[in-house]
């Protein structure tokens, strides 16, 4: 299914020295590279990377903290430009099922849709998986999200996604918000730009990870940007 297709493995990193290893583990055969940037962590992240031995982890390291959406947009843009054909984003923190990888990159590498995302709270074992704020928190993100951009997303703030090269150049992904608020940019941009956007079930995995994503995001920061896109496509 993916023979054809070059694909990378984008790795947003911040302070992850602990479950990087466990998350480049997993990472399937059928991947060309894998570009972690380590978002100018403080702890042994980029040197834990770099230990797994495997050929395929180019890291890279960002001089200072730029959020985990700038880290997406550096390593998409290097993935790019060492020829992969699709680019996909699995978190450093091991909170992606890397069986469900080729689930999310097949629709983009067949030429179905231009991105595409991972969709958790279909999965049948979220109820039991997801904290029940976080279930809350993101159905309502995901329907203020539906009502911004237009686009039926389920799932707004999973960041288990693939995206196209030509889809990458078009939403002009380094001028994307740099911050947590990042999907909910990428989704008004892809909105904005008439690409075709997929949903595919991912399995919701909740662990020893911490979330980034705090109240602030939550109720000031991803409403705020919702309400630009709104403004923006009412407006064009």
């Amino acid at each position: 299914m993916l023979e054809s297709a070059n694909v990378a493995v984008v790795v947003p990193a911040y302070n992850e020295a602990r479950l990087i290893a466990r998350a480049l583990s997993g990472i399937p055969s059928f991947v060309d590279r894998v570009v972690v940037v380590d978002d100018a962590s403080t702890d042994a992240t980029a040197r834990e990377a770099a230990r797994t031995g495997d050929a395929r982890v180019e890291v890279v390291r960002h001089a200072r903290n730029r959020g985990v959406g700038a880290a997406i947009a550096t390593g998409t843009r290097i993935a790019f430009d060492r020829g992969a054909d699709v680019a996909a984003v699995m978190a450093g923190d091991a909170q992606m099922d890397p069986s469900d990888l080729e689930r999310v990159v097949a629709p983009v590498a067949r030429g179905e849709v231009d991105y595409c995302k991972g969709d958790r709270l279909s999965h049948p074992s979220v109820r039991r998986t997801m904290p029940p704020h976080r279930w809350i928190a993101n159905h309502v993100l995901s329907r203020l999200t539906h009502l911004a951009t237009g686009i039926p997303v389920r799932d707004s703030q999973c960041g288990y996604a693939a995206i196209s090269r030509t889809a990458a150049r078009r939403i002009e992904l380094e001028r994307m918000w740099p911050g947590y608020g990042y999907p909910n940019d990428l989704l008004g941009r892809a909105a904005a730009a008439g690409l075709r956007v997929g949903e595919v079930t991912v399995r919701p995995i909740y662990a020893d990870e911490e979330s980034g994503i705090g109240i602030h995001h939550g109720l000031i920061v991803i409403p705020l940007l919702l309400a630009r896109t709104a403004i923006t496509r009412h407006l064009s």
